[in-house]
């Protein structure tokens, strides 16, 4: 009971669009999205306590599924995230890492990103506002990211 207490709190983490994907009975789909409202800690314990009951009228494994589905694609993009900073401070910090990271990714526009390299690093000798910084480290999670798709297991 415990654990499916615990899931109906996940459900509380979904967006409108996810939520409703699940196809939810009504009575469930409407204390979750109740609950979000409740900011009162004894009146929230409740309505969380009523999900739980809820929840045993449902089948888990489709919000289990959906939830590990979630974490994975999260997963995937703070890994893109982590490697976009690297890839930024690596650029700036060392001239040779441009034609490695282009030996990496050979679709990626060499000549933009030199140029959003050379301004990054002008913004930060001149200590001007860091805009091509935050272009760069944009352009490298996009780059970064078409090689990380997450897809799901069969």
């Amino acid at each position: 009971m415990r654990e499916l207490q615990e899931l109906g709190i996940e459900l509380l983490a979904l967006e409108d669009k996810e939520l409703d994907a699940l196809e939810l009975p009504d009575a469930l789909h409407d204390a979750v999205r109740q609950a979000r409202r409740i900011t009162q800690h004894e009146a929230r314990r409740r309505q969380l306590q009523y999900i739980g009951k809820l929840m045993r009228r449902v089948d888990p494994e489709p919000i289990r599924a959906v939830l590990d589905e979630r974490r994975a694609r999260a997963r995937v993009e703070t890994a893109v995230f982590r490697r976009a900073e690297a890839w930024r401070e690596r650029l700036l910090n060392d001239p040779d890492s441009l034609a490695q990271l282009l030996a990496e990714r050979p679709a990626a526009s060499a000549s933009r990103l030199r140029g959003l390299v050379e301004s990054a690093r002008r913004e930060r000798a001149e200590a001007r506002p860091p805009h091509h910084y935050r272009a760069l480290f944009q352009a490298l999670r996009e780059i970064l990211k078409e090689g990380s798709r997450y897809t799901p297991e069969p």
